[in-house]
């Protein structure tokens, strides 16, 4: 089996894919901006709206409609929200992206060489996190990586005839999917290497009319729905606020210009260190000398810089340079010939892993820790991260690099996949299902009841779940004798809301409270 995951692509993207099918089928929806997409979709499909979005009525002029197209065509699909489904469209565009990269290097690396390159990218901090939660990032990274393989093998005259209309659709797909950085990336990326290369005269062969004839007509056909449905508020901001306001003065996620130099550390863990080493080396020796390695270079630099010219800044909006900055790495390890530095570099990671399972058990004898209770499934994911930091640690004294990478993301997939199957024991934590569930089951039984929430955030999504959208009300509301509330009654609240509040205990004190996690619904017969 080991010979063959070596030597067998078909067999190593099953594995890949295995190692993370459990989280999608046990976890619950976190209640955030999971939880906010499904709101977002059944608004949209309640109301007919294609092109323009709403949260809980107010303009959602945030994202493109591609991912919530998906999200909404999962509930048709289904009737419920599928989390198995959704999570697809975050997964397989990660291994298209990773199949992208693999190809591109396919004739200059080793297949042992290739797989380093793989398992570093796939089990990179914020590349396998964007990969297992619900969002559009990496369908956004995946046209990109497409855009700009396509761009390269024009470039090098290996393109065919449909290359030039197929870049400006990758283009246009990836503005469809996440907005303005899905354009930004591959036309600063390709800019700066025409200039690098002095064959900026040539950029019309790339961003030429086609192009434009791509863009005008894929675009104004969406503007144009979002006209016809949204009128000229949505269209502004949609066009402005979302885009120019976010990139000069942004009303949120707002950063200093050095951002991402911090993000780098911990986007690309456990890898970042040894990354930042042969980046270092390979700039000093001067080792990028092909357009292949000149590419890869500029499209991760380039983006880390401009990103930083914008005002507002994410971790996650780095997302698309991670696989250059990897596959960058794997390229010049091979032709550093791998110094003792980089076994010193590669070991740090390994020595955290091995210090995880004495960590967790140190850590279940916390008090706090065991309230919520640990798994042996976790201290058995834990065990196989520890053994694999050993592994490694051997590997790389007897001088074995790339044998060391490969057994480090390997651990950290086998790991991954064997916790999963603790998911369920600990979606209380994680999302709202499970509570909204038994608030229905009480409902029921009781014949029909009237939905609320107070003091708890995390609520407002909670309509993903009831089907019906609980009233918010204060703490002040409860009291007042011409209260809103119409009993019976079920109300939502936070596990902090309550220890923060004397009025909130008093207004509960002997009602019947059912709590999941953090969160409570309180069955209210009577008002008070």
């Amino acid at each position: 089996m080991m010979s063959r995951y070596l030597t067998n692509n078909t067999l190593r993207y099953a594995l890949f894919f295995i190692a993370v099918l459990p989280a999608f089928i046990f976890r619950d929806f976190t209640p955030d901006n999971e939880s906010r997409y499904l709101s977002i979709a059944d608004e949209a499909l309640r109301n007919g709206a294609v092109f323009t979005f709403a949260d809980h009525g107010i303009i959602y002029a945030d994202k493109p409609p591609l991912y919530l197209w998906v999200v909404m065509f999962g509930k048709w699909l289904f009737g419920y929200h599928n989390l198995l489904f959704l999570g697809l469209f975050s997964y397989v565009p990660a291994l298209v992206v990773l199949y992208i990269m693999d190809k591109w290097v396919k004739n200059i690396l080793s297949e042992r060489e290739r797989l380093v390159a793989q398992l570093m990218l796939l089990t990179s901090g914020f590349f396998v996190g964007t990969a297992i939660v619900l969002r559009m990032d990496m369908m956004m990274c995946m046209f990109i990586v497409l855009a700009l393989y396509t761009f390269f093998k024009m470039y090098i005259g290996e393109g065919k005839p449909r290359d030039s209309w197929l870049f400006p659709f990758f283009v246009f797909m990836a503005i469809f999917t996440k907005g303005p950085i899905g354009i930004i990336v591959p036309l600063v990326s390709t800019i700066t290497f025409l200039i690098l290369k002095k064959e900026l005269r040539t950029i019309g062969k790339f961003w030429g009319y086609k192009m434009v004839l791509v863009l005008l007509v894929l675009c104004g056909a969406w503007f144009a729905g979002v006209y016809a449905e949204g009128g000229s508020q949505y269209l502004n901001d949609l066009l402005f606020n979302q885009t120019i306001n976010r990139a000069v003065n942004s009303f949120h996620h707002k950063a200093p210009f050095y951002y991402y130099f911090g993000a780098f550390w911990y986007s690309l863990a456990p890898w970042s260190i040894l990354i930042a080493g042969i980046l270092i080396a390979g700039l000093k020796k001067k080792l990028a000398a092909t357009d292949l390695e000149l590419f890869f270079l500029v499209i991760a630099l380039s983006t880390i810089a401009t990103l930083s010219l914008f005002s507002s800044k994410l971790a996650v909006y780095m997302l698309p340079s991670i696989p250059f900055f990897v596959y960058l790495s794997a390229l010049w390890l091979a032709k550093l010939g791998s110094p003792r530095w980089m076994f010193l570099l590669a070991g740090i990671p390994a020595i955290i892993l091995i210090l995880i399972f004495p960590g967790v058990i140190v850590a279940s004898q916390l008090q706090k820790i065991n309230e919520v209770g640990i798994s042996p499934l976790v201290f058995i994911s834990c065990f196989i991260l520890s053994g694999s930091g050993i592994l490694t640690f051997r590997l790389l004294r007897k001088h074995e690099l790339n044998n060391a990478i490969i057994s480090l993301g390997t651990g950290i997939l086998i790991s991954v996949f064997v916790v999963s199957f603790a998911i369920p024991r600990y979606n209380k934590y994680i999302g709202l299902q499970e509570i909204c569930n038994q608030a229905k089951e009480t409902a029921f039984e009781k014949g029909g009841v009237n939905y609320y929430y107070c003091e708890m955030t995390i609520a407002d999504n909670l309509n993903a779940y009831l089907g019906v959208m609980p009233e918010k009300l204060r703490i002040v509301d409860l009291y007042k004798a011409d209260s809103s509330m119409k009993t019976p009654a079920i109300l939502f609240t936070w596990h902090k809301a309550i220890e923060r509040n004397d009025s909130l205990r008093v207004f509960l004190k002997g009602k019947k409270m059912h709590q999941w996690g953090g969160n409570f619904y309180i069955e209210i017969d009577r008002k008070k």
